[in-house]
């Protein structure tokens, strides 16, 4: 069964949030390390000053409504979903899977381009967003991508497309492995890869390659602290902190991905103010 769904925070969350907020208890910093250590507090005592001071939640909330959404059920675990049909009968259906931090608020900007090609299925991966919590275990890529080429299924979809980022992207390849009689292609950016060993991986790569492999080396290094600590058995452990989802988390890695967060961008960045 499919139902319709619509966010509608409840204002006692939005107003906690904006509580907390304010009663932040901001540590101390070594001065002049800009973002060679973290998030610098002055940054983000700003940001939280906008969370909880400027940004207009129901505004946001308004505009993620304009979408069509729904819920299903798929293995037991219940699956939120944009469904934005194109005018073209003979438009192909498109899935599109997020990363985390992320969600499928990602990809408004891009909505009203795509729909004129695509019938497009903005999904929030299992366990992410209103797609959670998780019901029971085992949630990994394989679990998520035979649930999600359900969904299109159950859509009524035969033949379609999957793009993914960074985790999704991992979702998207693994539902062309499990359907490749259903999905027609596979697109994905933010996918991650590592070289296999063999030295061989490495004979005629370009200067431009090897500025990539260095770049690798250099996230693997000193900016993978964050998958180690969201391991399987620290999760749980982090979702309890006092500090509750703390901004500088998913702050940190944005940063080093593609600079500071911009205030403009915080619709993009977070769909849910809990």
């Amino acid at each position: 069964m499919i139902r319709e769904f619509r966010i509608e925070i409840p204002q006692a969350d939005v107003d906690d949030l904006r509580h907390r907020l304010s009663r932040t208890r901001w540590g101390a910093e070594i001065p002049g390390q800009g973002w060679r250590r973290g998030v610098p507090v002055a940054y983000l005592r700003d940001l939280a000053e906008y969370w909880g001071r400027e940004f207009d939640w129901r505004a946001a909330e308004a505009r993620l409504n304009e979408l069509p959404q729904f819920l299903t059920e798929l293995d037991g675990q219940t699956i939120h979903f944009a469904h934005v049909r194109s005018a073209d009968p003979a438009a192909t259906p498109l899935l599109i899977s997020h990363d985390w931090p992320g969600s499928f608020a990602l990809y408004l900007p891009v909505v009203e381009a795509l729909r004129d090609h695509f019938h497009l299925v903005l999904v929030s991966n299992p366990g992410m967003v209103f797609s959670g919590p998780l019901t029971s275990a085992g949630w990994n890529t394989a679990r998520s991508a035979a649930a999600l080429n359900e969904l299109m299924g159950r859509l009524g979809y035969d033949r379609y497309g999957v793009q993914g980022t960074g985790g999704g992207a991992g979702i998207a390849v693994e539902m062309g492995r499990q359907a490749p009689k259903s999905v027609i292609g596979v697109h994905v950016n933010g996918h991650i890869t590592v070289p296999s060993g063999d030295p061989g991986d490495f004979d005629g790569l370009t200067e431009a390659e090897q500025e990539r492999l260095r770049r690798l080396q250099e996230f693997r290094d000193d900016k993978m602290g964050f998958n180690a600590i969201q391991s399987p058995g620290r999760r749980r452990s982090r979702s309890a902190s006092p500090t509750h989802r703390p901004a500088s988390w998913p702050g940190s890695p944005r940063s080093s991905w593609s600079g500071p967060i911009r205030r403009s961008r915080s619709i993009a960045t977070c769909c849910s103010p809990t």
